[in-house]
Formats: structure tokens, C-alpha cells, sequence
């Protein structure tokens, strides 16, 4: 009698954006960066150029090596599929795109210079979501405290003194946005 009959795709969105984004990797390697620069990367460049508005959504599929994709999605398959049960697939995709855009939208206006790829933004909102699921009316979760003590300062103590290829405001704005999303679900609910 076998244990397992088949393999679940228990988490089709959290699944799909890590399909996704590792074959957007494995294509950035075949074609030496190019597909990673003008597709998967965001960064300033004319409003007119139509390749901005679909990099907005794309540059969180990019990332800049193997152990790059690997540090995001080892958080994101751990509390991905728990979110995405907890909110659904639908909602949690459009959590994730929102969160694309605004950390796409951020990078473009406070650093022109500078092209942001990665699922970081997107890891930390989900860290932050996850840490607010379990709200009782009218409190707060002392989880949420210590994750925003710990992830967010961290990344503010960086982003002032690393001296990195980091985006840290990327981890700060991504935890917003979860931060924001769970306080809007609970408010809902």
C-alpha cells in the first residue's frame, strides 16, 4: 500500500509564481542576462516605452542568481501555501501583483538609477500577512510586534549602514503592504 497516490499542487499561485519566476531564471542564464534586463528587471526608463508598464508586474519573476531565487523561495514555499489557503488563491495574487507595483513604482521614483528585480517584496509581505492571520477583535498579535521589531528593523538598521546590492526599502515596503493587507482582512472579517 503506498503512502502517497499523487503529488498535490496544494498551492497553485505560491507553485505557479515559483514555476515562473525559476524558469525566468534557467532563461536568464541561456541568454547571459539579456531576458533578465529587459524583461525582468525594473527601472526607470520613458513613460512611453510600453515594456515599463508589463516590467512593473515582471521584475518580481527576475532574480539575479541561483542563490538569490533560492533565499526568496524558501520562505515564500513555507508561508505561501498557508496564506494562500487562509485568503485564497485570488486574493493573494492580487496581494502579490499590488505589491509588485508599488515596489516597482517605489524603486523607479527614489532610485532611477538603480534596476530592482527578486520576490523579496513579495516574501515580506508575506511574512508580515502571516503574522497578523490570527487577529482577535481588538488586539494585537504579539507575533506582528516581533516581526516588525526584528524583520523591519533589521532591514531599516541596514539600509542605513549595509553596504549592499540589497533593496532593504524593497523588504520594507513589501512588509507594509502585508502589514496593510492583514489589518484590511481583519477588518473585513
Amino acid at each position: 500500500m503506498s503512502l502517497f497516490r499523487k503529488i498535490d499542487y496544494n498551492s497553485p499561485v505560491v507553485l505557479s509564481y515559483f514555476f515562473l519566476s525559476a524558469a525566468t531564471l534557467v532563461l536568464g542564464y541561456v541568454t547571459q542576462g539579456y531576458t533578465t534586463g529587459v524583461f525582468f528587471s525594473i527601472y526607470r526608463t520613458s513613460l512611453l516605452d510600453p515594456l515599463l508598464y508589463l516590467r512593473l508586474f515582471t521584475h518580481v519573476l527576475g532574480h539575479a542568481n541561483f542563490t538569490h531565487f533560492i533565499n526568496n523561495f524558501l520562505l515564500l514555499l513555507i508561508v505561501g501555501p498557508i496564506l494562500e489557503e487562509k485568503y485564497g488563491s485570488k486574493r493573494l495574487l492580487i496581494m502579490m501583483l499590488f505589491t509588485a507595483v508599488i515596489t516597482g513604482l517605489v524603486n523607479i521614483f527614489l532610485f532611477p538609477q538603480t534596476a530592482l528585480l527578486g520576490a523579496s517584496g513579495i516574501v515580506f509581505m508575506c511574512i508580515l500577512l502571516a503574522s497578523i492571520t490570527n487577529f482577535k477583535s481588538n488586539t494585537l498579535p504579539l507575533t506582528c510586534l516581533l516581526v516588525l521589531v526584528i524583520y523591519l528593523g533589521q532591514e531599516l538598521y541596514s539600509a542605513l549602514h549595509a553596504k549592499d546590492n540589497i533593496s532593504h526599502l524593497t523588504h520594507i515596503i513589501g512588509g507594509i503592504c502585508g502589514a496593510a493587507f492583514g489589518f484590511r482582512g481583519r477588518n473585513r472579517n
